[in-house]
């Protein structure tokens, strides 16, 4: 059999502005040197000043999409993204259950689009943190989604700390609570696991063109896994690539611009 980069299965929703959704994964773990497969979830139709419309994709076809690339393709790591409801989010950990039980998994918890449109039924959280969390090898929740899941009010990089412990305990083996949503020149990111902690530190960078971020990070850091990697040295390499993606961004639309995927990582 052919040797491969790291193949990840994305399982997630379509970002019709291709800045965020399965196009930013796509583009993230092709950037990367992995080989992303996906199972799309739902259509939305947005662009860099809002999301427009969601259209569902049927449980059924999801579980299809995901069965044949398993059954044909094949995944060295799977990552979530829009789960946008209770049946979705069943009908995924089924599939994950019958045929990648043994399988990294990256769950992004998508809960809020940055201009803060509700991607996920409120109903359906509790089957969020019930099913899909004890699964994964890492969520990788935003400020905003950390409180939801924690139950606690983050105002500074500690309260972040506090709030990844917290969901910790809801079953995952990693927590990565992002502090991008905090004010402050820098931006502080806490992964915790059951046998340590790390801070990431790095400069804020001002710009307007961070739609897709928490997209982008965790399909990087779900190559990185994927490709072999430690988890701390997954994260280190995702957020490096998420923060040059800023930096050298198009600057394309009129609201919160897209990133741009396809820079080249400097060594």
């Amino acid at each position: 059999m052919a040797t491969t980069n790291g193949r990840v299965l994305i399982v997630a929703g379509s970002d019709s502005g291709g800045g965020a959704g399965i196009q930013a994964d796509l583009k993230a773990v092709t950037a990367l040197g992995g080989y992303a497969a996906t199972a799309i979830t739902a259509l939305t139709a947005q662009n860099t000043q809002g999301v427009f419309g969601i259209s569902s994709v049927e449980p059924a076809f999801i579980a299809q999409q995901m069965r044949l690339v398993l059954d044909d393709i094949g995944a060295d790591c799977v990552k979530t993204g829009m789960l946008h409801n209770a049946t979705v989010i069943d009908t995924v950990v089924e599939v994950l259950d019958e045929a990648a039980s043994n399988i990294p998994l990256v769950v992004d918890p998508v809960m809020y689009a940055k201009g803060g449109d509700s991607l996920l039924d409120p109903m359906a959280r509790d089957t969020l943190i019930e099913r899909l969390l004890p699964r994964a090898t890492l969520i990788t929740p935003n400020l905003r989604e950390a409180e939801a899941l924690s139950g606690f009010s983050i105002q500074k990089p500690d309260d972040l700390a506090a709030a990844a412990r917290q969901i910790l305990e809801l079953g995952p083996a990693a927590v990565l609570v992002k502090g991008g949503h905090l004010s402050g020149d820098i931006v502080t990111d806490w992964l915790i696991w059951r046998e340590g902690a790390e801070a990431f530190v790095t400069p804020r960078l001002a710009s307007r063109n961070t739609h897709g971020t928490g997209c982008t990070l965790a399909s990087a850091i779900a190559a990185g896994l994927a490709q072999g990697m430690p988890l701390v040295a997954a994260v280190h390499r995702a957020l490096g690539y998420v923060q040059e993606a800023i930096r050298t961004a198009p600057g394309l639309g009129k609201g919160c611009g897209p990133l741009n995927h396809g820079h080249t990582m400097r060594p």
